[in-house]
């Protein structure tokens, strides 16, 4: 990017860009980064400010912890409560690491999902993809090309230098995190160089800047200085050449610097992220009401084919949520009648006879307070039911299972049934864990809430 004698974006020709044209790019630009830019403030949260909550640890070594989500975890929105998680920022710059993964009992789910910096979900090792048997992986950045060493079962590779890995360890009850603890212990994470013995390359340290909140992203310019660190992090891409070289003409990528910009130009970039969030409104919609399901927000970069809106969707509405073959959700986000949710309101979700989420491993149904989109405190402690929580539910008289669906308690004979809500709007996700066929091909469906 070059800047104009009045201090506004210009053509590498020194002709300058219309407001309009730096508008348009900045909506573009917007779109394509906002899962990068968020995901960074979620890594920055885990790997880099020491100083926060949720820090886990230093980069290239995995951070377990053996207890699920709740209440209190605000990093991720929409989290899930199923699994306890283990968390791995994979800095590859300097050489790959080894992923070591031990067996695991037949029964028990597990997976490790492998997410670049453009937040596409690039691999998957667990229960699905690779069997419970236990292995070793090599996980290798862009710049990588050596010979794979003996011992390695696969060489996984990725297109962005920054990575992160999420374990999922399956829980069965709180009786069994011992379990989920020792495996893992197991879950381990080494240099190459270690792995072969060898001395160690080095990289140069990184000067992370800042992260922004949620609600500074909306609006702030600065999340465009943020876009272009982590795109430093991410070789352009063949299919993107073009692309990148347009977010360039406003700076994006090569010193974009809120400061500089005029007045007029900062009108003009805000107005683009503006947009940006009324294109995403839109198809929020569409989701809302089932026309776009989830299972089109995530996957690798050749499911989403360059739909960065997808993307976009996915990263607000769930970050880091899985590829369908991984696991599917299903959003309750409205009512039978097409009406939000909310808890001034008393609902039921009825599952009928034969008719529970069909899983290979497990299903839950999570409840998340709106805007946040995180877990609901509630007097019982309960932010999910799950198939694991079958054997203690009431059944219906046909065998089928109705769930309540509210901000009180249903009554002592139906609370083992109930679904705290927060008082005010909410949205419920179905999680279906490896799904099986007649999910993925929409043979069949999940019910809807019924207003009570």
């Amino acid at each position: 990017m070059s800047w104009g004698s009045d201090g506004s974006p210009a053509t590498a020709a020194g002709e300058p860009l219309n407001l309009e044209q730096i508008r348009a790019i900045a909506k573009e630009a917007y779109i394509y980064g906002f899962p990068m830019v968020d995901s960074y403030r979620v890594q920055h949260s885990y790997f880099v400010d020491a100083d926060d909550p949720e820090y886990k640890g230093v980069w290239n070594q995995v951070h377990s912890t053996a207890r699920v989500f709740t209440p209190a975890d605000i990093a991720i929105q929409t989290p899930n409560s199923d699994t306890p998680y283990s968390m791995l920022g994979a800095d590859l710059r300097a050489e790959p690491l080894v992923l070591t993964v031990p067996p695991i009992e037949a029964g028990r789910y597990y997976s490790l999902q492998f997410v670049d910096g453009y937040t596409h979900n690039f691999a998957y090792v667990g229960s699905r993809a690779t069997g419970n048997g236990g292995g070793t992986y090599l996980l290798a950045g862009p710049g990588w090309d050596g010979a794979t060493p003996d011992g390695i079962d696969q060489v996984i590779r990725a297109d962005t230098e920054i990575v992160l890995v999420i374990y999922r360890t399956q829980l069965f009850s709180p009786d069994d995190l011992g379990e989920v603890e020792a495996i893992q212990a197991g879950y381990t994470a080494a240099p190459l160089s270690t792995f072969l013995n060898q001395p160690a390359p080095s990289a140069p340290a990184i000067d992370f800047p800042s992260a922004l909140s949620p609600d500074e992203q909306k609006t702030s310019p600065v999340f465009f200085e943020l876009m272009s660190f982590v795109l430093g992090f991410a070789p352009t891409l063949p299919a993107e050449r073009e692309v990148r070289a347009q977010f360039a003409g406003i700076g994006i990528g090569a010193g974009f610097s809120a400061e500089q910009l005029t007045a007029e130009t900062r009108s003009a970039i805000e107005a683009g992220m503006a947009d940006a969030w009324a294109e995403f409104t839109v198809l929020k919609h569409e989701i809302d009401n089932g026309r776009v399901t989830a299972g089109q927000l995530f996957g690798t970069k050749d499911d989403l084919k360059g739909n960065y809106l997808y993307r976009m969707a996915a990263a607000v509405l769930g970050i880091y949520g899985n590829t369908k073959q991984e696991a599917m959700y299903p959003v309750l986000a409205v009512d039978a009648d097409g009406q939000p949710l909310s808890g001034s309101a008393n609902y039921t979700l009825t599952f009928g006879a034969g008719q529970l989420p069909p899983v290979n491993a497990f299903w839950s149904l999570t409840m998340y307070k709106l805007p946040e989109s995180l877990l609901v405190d509630n007097p019982i402690d309960r932010y999910l039911i799950n198939s694991a929580m079958l054997p203690a539910l009431m059944k219906d008289p046909d065998g089928g299972f109705t769930i309540y669906v509210q901000n009180s308690s249903p009554g002592a004979d139906k609370q083992a049934n109930w679904l705290p809500a927060p008082p005010g709007p909410f949205v419920a996700a179905l999680r279906l864990y490896w799904p099986k066929q007649e999910a993925l091909d929409g043979a069949w469906r999940a019910p809807t809430l019924v207003k009570t």
